[in-house]
């Protein structure tokens, strides 16, 4: 019997996530599970890339956010320097300004901790055979960022953003201006409140301003916005 019509070898995985009662529960769980095999753990994404190195594993479960080397970093430097070996994120946190940039960074599977472990091995298994491991509410996430205009609010007259804001900060001073509170705001662009309130500090710190009809009249002021047609 040739080895393609013997049993599948299993995937050999390295976990990655800096809490140690959720990494050892992780690693427990796929111990457990028919197609795995845990050929390491690592508790911060610099251990997880020297690992990946050491091991050659078919696939990391990464988390993001950790020490010294975040899950987002930790996946850009696998998939350029170990590209034999796939991420899939498994995280807390299913809000885009986790999602899009693991995703952008290589990543071909994105679950939170709330997955069973069939999910996850359905998502090793997938991202195995080329094809992406969502889970369903990634899947409808994406979806919804997909459906919507790339710059909902109206863009600026000029490229340039003043006072060296960001394309994001530039987008939450506009939504200030339409009027938009900060939870309006937060869903709207589909991010938490608290990183919305981030960005108006930031904002804030750049621009001078002291509160949010400051920031009204500074849009205005800098075409950011045009006043309703009459």
């Amino acid at each position: 019997m040739t080895e393609a019509e013997g049993e599948k070898k299993p995937a050999r995985v390295v976990v990655a996530d800096d809490q140690t009662v959720v990494r050892e529960g992780i690693v427990m769980l796929l111990g457990l599970l028919p197609g795995v095999e845990v050929v390491g753990a690592a508790g911060d994404g610099e251990e997880a890339v020297q690992l990946v190195g050491e091991l050659a594993p078919d696939v990391v479960l990464m988390d993001l956010r950790m020490p010294r080397c975040d899950g987002v970093e930790a996946t850009r430097r696998i998939r350029s320097q170990y590209p034999g070996t796939q991420v899939v994120v498994l995280t807390t946190y299913a809000d885009d300004e986790s999602l899009f940039p693991a995703l952008r960074a290589g990543a071909r599977g994105y679950l939170t901790k709330d997955a069973g472990g069939d999910e996850i091995v359905r998502a090793v298994e997938s991202v195995l055979s080329g094809d992406a491991g969502l889970s369903p509410s990634v899947q409808r996430r994406l979806l919804e960022r997909l459906s919507q205009p790339e710059h909902p609010p109206e863009p600026a007259p000029t490229d340039v953003a003043p006072d060296g804001l960001t394309a994001r900060e530039t987008e939450v001073l506009v939504l200030i201006a339409d009027g938009l509170s900060n939870q309006e705001i937060a869903r709207r662009l589909h991010v938490s409140t608290a990183t919305v309130k981030t960005h108006i500090n930031n904002l804030f710190a750049k621009t001078g301003l002291k509160d949010r009809a400051q920031a009204v009249r500074y849009a205005y002021g800098k075409g950011l916005v045009r006043p309703p047609t009459q």
